[in-house]
C-alpha cells in the first residue's frame, strides 16, 4: 500500500493531495513542499524485490539503509502511534533505529528457519490427523463400521460444525494466554483423540471422534496466522501463507504414502489397516505437539528459555530490526499485548465491521465447487476399479499440481498487487471441468479420463492464502485481526459443511444433480468476486474524496485527534 507524506508524516492514503508532486518509485508519493524532518537519520527507499522470496528486481546496494519512512518520522504525530507501555516488545522500539538490507534479509531468513519451518511442520501434523479419513475410506472403512456414504457426509458435517463453533473461542483463548501456549496444547489433545480412532466401533464412536477432533482443532489456523503477524510484514505474510498451505498439500502427499504402507497392515492382530493408520499417525503428531511447547516463542523478543537457550534465538540488534520494521509498516500491531484478552465490547465491534463482510462471503463460497471432488476422490477411484493401494497413490498427482498453482497465484498476487483478479482465477480454472462433467455421460468414459479431469480440477490455484492475508490487511488492528481471522475461517468451515452435503446417496454414483449445483455456485462466485472488487474500489474512492478535500492542517488535526480506529480511519485504504 502506498503512502502520502504530510509534513513528513506518512499515512495510508493511496493518492497524493491535489497539487502535489509524485515520486513514482514503488508507490511512494510526497506532498509538495513537505519532506521528512532533517533532524533524524536518513531513511531508505523500498526495493522491488522485497515483495517475495524469489522475485527478481533491479540491482540494489545490500548495505543501503533499509529503514523505510513511517508514521514515526514526524515528532508532531509520532506520539499518536507510539506503542503502549505494556506492549511486550516496547523495550526494542526505536524510531531512530536504522539497518541495512543485508541485515534485514539475514533476519528474515532467520525468522523463516526458526519460526516458519516449525509452523509448517505443525500444520502438516494438523492435516495428517484430519485428512487421513480419505485413506481409511479406501480400506473398507465404511463397511467395517456398518456405515453408508450418508453417514460419512454426516461425520464431515459434524467435524466441520464443531471446528466452526470452536474457531472464535479458540482465538479468544489464544489471544488471552498466548498462541505459544494454546497451540501446543491443542495439538497434544487432538493427537490423543486422533490416535484413539484405533478403537472405533461404529457410527456413534465415529461421530463422537469427529466432533472432538473438530472442537480441539478449531481455531488452529487463525491462531497461527495471528502468531505469524508478529514476525512478518503484510506482503511477506501472503507469500509465506502460500508455503503454509503448501505444507498442507505436502502432508496430503505424505499421508497418501503412509496410507499406502500402513493400510497393508490389515490383518495384523486380526485388525483393519485403517485402525493402524489412525494409531500410528496420531502418535506421530503427538510428538510434534509436545515439541511445540519448546519450539514456539511468545514473540520476537521472547525467545530465551530453557529449551531455546538462555540467550534466545535472536541478538538484541536482530530484535530491534524485527520489531521496528514490522511496526513501521503497521503501527496497529502494538495496540495490544500478546497475552491481552479480547473484551466482549471489542469482540462485538469486530464482528460488526461490515467492511470485512465481503471477504467473509468469499470465504463461504469460493471452495465449494472443488471440495466434494476432493472428499470423494478416493471412493470414486475405488468405484472406477482401482484397488486400495492404487487409489492412495493416485491421490498424489493433483496434490502436487495444487501446490504449484497455489504458490504461483499467491506469488503473482503480490507482484501485481491484484488480489481479487488473482483470487478469481480458481473459479475460472474449475469452470471448464465442471462444464465437462455436466455435459458428458461419464458412465461411458474411460476411468483414466475421469481420473485426469478430476485431478486437473483439484489442481486449481487455491486463493485461500491470498484471502487470509487479504483479510488480515483490511482489518488494520490487532483486535479486529484476531476476530476477523477466526470469523473468516468459520465461514470457510461453513462452506465445508455445505460441500459435504452436495453429493448424496440418492444421486450416486454419477452425482449429476450435485455437479449441476457445483456449476451454478462456480458461476455465482465469478459474480461475487467482481462485486467485492467493486465494493473496495468504491470505499477507497469515497475516502479519497473526503481526504483530498481536507487541508494539510485538517489532515494533521485528524491524525492527532481522531477516535476512528483500524480500518475505519480516513487515512486507511483497503487492499483489493
Amino acid at each position: 500500500m502506498s503512502t502520502v507524506l504530510i509534513r513528513g508524516k506518512p499515512t495510508r492514503a493511496e493518492r497524493p493531495t491535489a497539487g502535489s508532486d509524485s515520486d513514482e518509485k514503488n508507490g511512494q508519493v510526497s506532498v509538495s513542499g513537505t519532506s521528512i524532518n532533517s533532524d533524524i537519520p536518513p531513511l531508505g527507499e523500498p526495493i522491488e524485490r522485497r515483495t517475495s522470496w524469489f522475485k527478481r528486481g533491479k540491482p540494489y546496494d545490500p548495505d543501503a539503509v533499509a529503514t523505510l519512512p513511517s508514521v514515526f518520522d514526524d515528532p508532531d504525530t509520532a506520539e499518536k502511534y507510539h506503542p503502549r507501555a505494556d506492549w511486550e516488545n516496547v523495550h526494542r522500539f526505536d524510531p531512530l533505529a536504522r539497518w541495512t538490507w543485508r541485515e534485514e534479509n539475514k533476519v528474515i531468513r532467520k525468522i523463516d528457519f526458526r519460526i516458519m519451518v516449525w509452523v509448517c511442520i505443525m500444520f502438516m501434523a494438523l492435516e495428517l490427523d484430519r485428512a487421513n479419513i480419505s485413506q481409511a475410506l479406501t480400506d473398507n472403512f465404511l463397511n467395517d463400521l456398518g456405515m453408508t456414504t450418508n453417514d460419512y457426509n454426516l461425520g464431515n458435517t459434524v467435524f466441520k460444525l464443531s471446528f466452526l463453533c470452536a474457531e472464535l473461542p479458540s482465538q479468544l483463548i489464544s489471544k488471552w494466554i498466548g498462541p505459544d501456549r494454546w497451540i501446543p496444547a491443542q495439538m497434544t489433545l487432538w493427537s490423543i483423540v486422533a490416535a484413539s480412532q484405533f478403537w472405533l466401533s461404529g457410527r456413534g464412536s465415529f461421530l463422537a471422534c469427529r466432533a472432538l477432533l473438530g472442537m480441539i482443532q478449531g481455531g488452529f489456523i487463525p491462531d497461527i496466522i495471528l502468531y505469524l503477524s508478529y514476525f512478518y510484514k503484510h506482503a511477506e505474510l501472503t507469500i509465506r501463507l502460500g508455503f503454509f498451505w503448501t505444507a498442507l498439500s505436502t502432508a496430503d502427499i505424505i499421508s497418501a504414502l503412509l496410507g499406502f504402507g500402513l493400510l497393508r497392515m490389515r490383518g495384523v492382530h486380526g485388525l483393519s489397516g485403517w485402525r493402524w493408520l489412525f494409531l500410528v499417525e496420531g502418535l506421530m503428531t503427538l510428538i510434534v505437539g509436545v515439541l511445540a511447547f519448546g519450539f514456539m516463542p511468545a514473540g520476537p523478543c521472547q525467545t530465551a528459555n530453557w529449551f531455546r537457550g538462555r540467550k534466545g534465538w535472536f541478538t538484541e540488534r536482530e530484535e530491534i530490526i524485527m520489531v521496528n520494521r514490522v511496526l513501521r509498516e503497521d503501527p496497529s500491531k502494538s495496540s495490544m499485548h500478546n497475552r491481552e484478552p479480547i473484551t466482549f465490547k471489542l469482540l462485538w465491534q469486530s464482528l460488526c465491521d461490515y467492511d470485512l463482510w465481503p471477504l467473509y462471503i468469499l470465504g463461504l463460497t469460493f471452495q465449494i465447487p472443488a471440495v466434494p471432488f476432493g472428499q470423494y476422490l478416493a471412493l470414486t477411484l475405488r468405484g472406477l476399479g482401482f484397488d486400495t493401494f492404487q487409489a492412495n497413490l493416485l491421490l498424489i498427482p493433483y496434490t502436487v499440481g495444487h501446490v504449484i498453482t497455489m504458490v504461483a497465484v499467491a506469488y503473482l498476487a503480490e507482484i501485481f498487487h491484484q488480489l481479487t483478479f488473482l483470487a478469481v482465477t480458481a473459479q475460472i480454472w474449475i469452470l471448464p471441468f465442471l462444464i465437462y462433467l455436466n455435459a458428458v455421460d461419464t458412465s461411458h468414459v474411460s476411468r483414466w479420463v475421469i481420473f485426469a479431469v478430476i485431478s486437473l480440477l483439484l489442481s486449481y490455484p487455491n486463493p485461500h492464502p491470498i484471502q487470509v492475508a487479504w483479510n488480515s490487511r483490511n482489518s488494520n488492528a490487532v483486535r479486529s485481526r484476531t476476530v476477523s481471522a477466526a470469523t473468516y475461517n468459520m465461514m470457510v468451515q461453513t462452506s465445508g459443511i455445505i460441500s459435504s452435503n452436495i453429493y448424496r446417496k440418492d444421486d450416486a454414483p454419477l452425482y449429476r444433480r450435485g455437479n449441476k449445483q457445483l456449476l451454478a455456485i462456480c458461476c455465482m462466485n465469478l459474480v461475487l468476486y467482481a462485486a467485492v472488487k467493486s465494493y473496495y474500489v468504491w470505499r477507497n474512492k469515497s475516502r479519497d474524496n473526503k481526504w483530498n478535500a481536507m487541508t494539510e492542517e485538517q489532515k494533521l488535526d485528524y491524525l492527532q485527534n481522531t477516535t476512528d480506529e483500524g480500518n475505519k480511519r480516513l487515512d486507511f485504504r483497503f487492499d483489493h
